[in-house]
């Protein structure tokens, strides 16, 4: 958390210092009334946009799955959020949504045929998790500070041709090219220091990591081969997903938004018979630790 709020300081300080930069401080002020107008629109829309820009159905009550997500919201201590098929043969999976009264999971159809359903439990889990620390929030916030500069690193040539810019033509082109360079990283490093904590919340609200620990690397070896076309699309969403679903800078660490998925499996397996499971007063009828599921698609008669 302390990482994550000293990140999100230098984000702001990031797009303060651009904005003054460009336009002294009338510039300051332009880009603190441009950030308050699109953090809110974002705010407000961002889960209906990405839902949106993926072609995501909604999954009705009763269903197999919405089911799944319910039980697993139970064991989480969460409103039951609304849940998502998205057509793509990619496993993959999201959660969206500006705070847990108004959040969404979404699941690949891929995620649905390829996986057992210890491992789309753990999954599922995993992205409730990051619903209930706040993560689609802080996540959201940052993708549009990183949206916002890259905006003001546009106006850098109206804002170098005023009498009180701070930068001559050199610095603009640097403020230019740097400027969303740097926001783009920051918010990378915002979206990897959020995995391993939703990978351990995920562990405990599905009651055994070793569950997500088999999803992780299933998904990262189908990711590897299998094209998301709506993540080619749309790269700046890559983020949301909880295995990177693109295939640019898979293996560059500086430009990843995941952690080392190596990594994050071995954090789990270290976590096997430590995990203490989320306690909830209600009855969930997730499967119990220890019990195995050889079924590939849960839902395939249906």
């Amino acid at each position: 958390m302390i990482k994550t709020a000293m990140l999100m300081a230098a984000m702001t300080a990031l797009f303060g210092f651009a904005g003054t930069m460009l336009g002294g401080f009338e510039g300051l002020l332009i880009a603190i009334i441009l950030a308050m107008a699109i953090n809110l629109f974002a705010w407000y829309n961002s889960d209906k946009m990405v839902l949106k820009m993926y072609g995501a159905e909604e999954v009705p009550r009763g269903h197999p799955f919405y089911e799944l997500v319910a039980n697993l919201s139970l064991n989480a201590q969460l409103p039951v959020p609304k849940v998502y098929e998205i057509k793509s043969d990619q496993p993959n999976a999201f959660a969206t949504g500006r705070n847990p009264e108004n959040a969404a999971v979404a699941a690949t159809t891929g995620l649905l045929k390829r996986l057992n359903q210890n491992e789309i439990a753990a999954v599922m889990a995993h992205e409730l998790a990051h619903i209930k620390n706040k993560d689609t929030t802080i996540m959201v916030v940052a993708a549009t500070f990183a949206g916002a500069i890259s905006m003001l690193a546009n106006f850098a040539m109206f804002f170098g041709g005023r009498r009180n810019s701070n930068m001559g033509f050199i610095g603009l082109i640097a403020m230019m090219i740097l400027a969303p360079l740097a926001a783009s990283l920051i918010q990378m490093a915002i979206s990897r220091s959020r995995e391993y904590i939703a990978d351990r919340v995920g562990a405990e609200i599905c009651g055994n990591p070793l569950w997500l620990a088999s999803a992780l690397k299933s998904i990262q070896g189908f990711a590897s081969k299998i094209d998301n076309h709506g993540a080619e699309r749309n790269p700046s969403t890559a983020h949301m997903f909880i295995i990177n679903p693109l295939h640019a800078h898979a293996h560059d660490k500086l430009f990843s938004t995941h952690p080392s998925t190596e990594n994050r499996i071995a954090a789990l397996k270290a976590m096997a018979g430590k995990v203490k499971p989320i306690q909830s007063n209600h009855r969930s009828s997730i499967p119990k630790i220890g019990r195995k599921s050889h079924t590939k698609n849960p839902w395939a008669n249906m």
